[in-house]
């Protein structure tokens, strides 16, 4: 029997199983796909917010600027690339500056510090690609960028070193309460009997409590749509640019990467289908004019992608954060919107003292391991590191992906990791191969090769992202075979 089930494996999930994993507990983690951070996670804007926008009291604004000030130390910890490179917030008319104001009072009663409006001169001086019509800008020097699902991988990855297991392909089908902190979570996978639930489920997380008789609540989607530029022009904003917010959203920012890229987005749009993560041209046009107003000369034409991401609406419109009233054992962790990147790291400390308030004995291991095992990046690495490394291991000298100098070392790292690669997306996300200018067009075969011959599978067998994203359909001597069969038949 478990101590705990976790369901869901978002950054949200990801954090608490690896907070957890510091006590003498077992904890299981299910997901429903194939790789770790397949959600929300995957698909945001990846800022580590100051904390200024939230509204004061609510969980939303507390555990914002907790988590911010974790970031630092954590994603050394983990050896995950961190800029603290701040987030202004731009106004571009006298409304605006006025709106500056209020926005400089709900930080400082959120405890963001330090945060100032700037006039027009010192702005332009600091971002001289903005619309000259900018007049001042809420200055956030804590805010910062992370890639999001390194993030959620590593978190994965040093949680299971620190014996967290993980149930990928294994969907939720049913919650079984068999009395006060005792569950049976079935999933096709197998059956996990459990003494506590942890519901991170994200845009599923109300289908989850209402499958274990626990709090009602709803999740509604919210579509936001992005752009991302080739790398070329990553150098024309330094720092996260938003405009003033509205009720409903941060607005469509342009921001840099972790990674040397600047993208544009997102939109707001609340939705009805948790799976719709598809682009539209309304929606590339509404995130070009709302980037256009904060740098009007954008490279329109050296777009290397689009994409869109789903937000965990709930219908309080703040985290849910709370041992249930009903079900004895059960944790919901809902409606992890914006800034949940940001909280997700405050919410596990919070998860990790509900779980105690409830009478889980928490006691600490000896043999807690907070790093994870060493990962290179050969894209990062001067001539004299990347020939040391090519010596040590040949696989350092075959360049996979040229775009983003990914190597057949990095690839093989990936899927043989805890927590490992087993896709073509997966490989993408732990090692960047196929995100570049060609978008995988010439790395993904050689991908799907290693891949083949890591897992010892088929190659028929390798996806894109999971079950029925097969890369191949088929030998080419069997469909010649067979239209030659089909051709003397006749």
């Amino acid at each position: 029997m478990e101590d705990i089930v976790i369901i869901g494996a978002g950054v949200t999930g990801c954090s608490i199983a690896r907070e957890l994993s510091r006590y003498d507990i077992n904890i299981t983690l299910v997901e429903k796909e194939e790789d770790v951070a397949c959600g929300t996670s995957k698909a945001n804007s990846a800022v580590v917010h100051a904390g200024f926008d939230a509204t004061p009291g609510t969980w939303k604004a507390k555990l914002n600027v907790a988590g911010n000030k974790l970031y630092p130390a954590l994603c050394e910890e983990l050896d995950v690339p961190f800029k603290m490179n701040g987030s202004l917030v731009v106004a571009v008319n006298e409304e605006e500056v006025n709106a500056l104001d209020e926005l400089l009072k709900k930080g400082k009663m959120n405890g963001v510090n330090p945060l100032r409006i700037i006039g027009k001169d010192e702005l332009h001086a600091l971002e001289p690609n903005l619309n000259p019509d900018a007049r001042a800008a809420l200055d956030a020097p804590t805010g910062g960028l992370v890639c999001p699902y390194e993030l959620t991988i590593a978190l994965a990855e040093n949680a299971n070193q620190n014996g967290v297991k993980f149930w990928l392909n294994a969907p939720v089908t049913d919650i079984e309460v068999m009395g006060d902190y005792c569950f049976l979570v079935k999933t096709p996978k197998g059956n996990i009997k459990t003494k506590y639930v942890i519901n991170a489920a994200g845009l599923f997380a109300d289908e989850i409590s209402k499958m274990a008789g626990a709090e009602e609540y709803t999740i509604t989607p919210r579509k936001g749509e992005y752009l991302i530029f080739d790398k070329q022009f990553g150098n024309m904003v330094k720092k996260a640019i938003f405009p003033t917010p509205t009720k409903i959203s941060k607005g469509i920012l342009v921001c840099p990467t972790v990674d040397g890229n600047i993208f544009i987005g997102p939109n707001s749009n609340d939705i009805e289908d948790k799976y719709d993560t598809s682009v539209n041209a309304a929606g590339i046009e509404e995130i070009i004019t709302g980037g256009r107003k904060l740098v009007p000369n954008l490279p329109l034409k050296n777009v290397i992608t689009s994409f869109a991401g789903l937000r965990a609406v709930s219908n309080t419109n703040d985290f849910i954060i709370e041992a249930s009233k009903l079900v004895k054992g059960f944790i919901n962790v809902g409606g992890i919107q914006s800034p949940g990147l940001t909280s997700a790291p405050a919410i596990a400390l919070m998860v990790k003292d509900i779980l105690q308030d409830a009478g889980l004995d928490l006691k600490k291991k000896k043999d807690f391991i907070p790093h994870r095992p060493k990962k290179y990046r050969f894209r990062e690495l001067g001539s004299e590191e990347r020939r040391k490394l090519i010596e040590q291991n040949s696989a350092f000298g075959h360049v996979i992906c040229r775009c983003e100098t990914v190597t057949e070392a990095e690839i093989i790292d990936a899927i043989r990791r805890p927590v490992g690669a087993r896709s073509i997306d997966a490989v993408k996300r732990r090692t960047r191969a196929g995100m570049g200018r060609c978008q995988g067009g010439f790395c993904s075969p050689r991908v799907l090769e290693i891949l083949t011959k890591e897992l010892g599978a088929d190659p028929l067998e390798i996806t894109k992202k999971g079950p029925g994203s097969n890369m191949l359909v088929g030998r080419i001597k069997e469909f010649l075979q067979d239209e030659g069969g089909d051709q003397n038949d006749n």
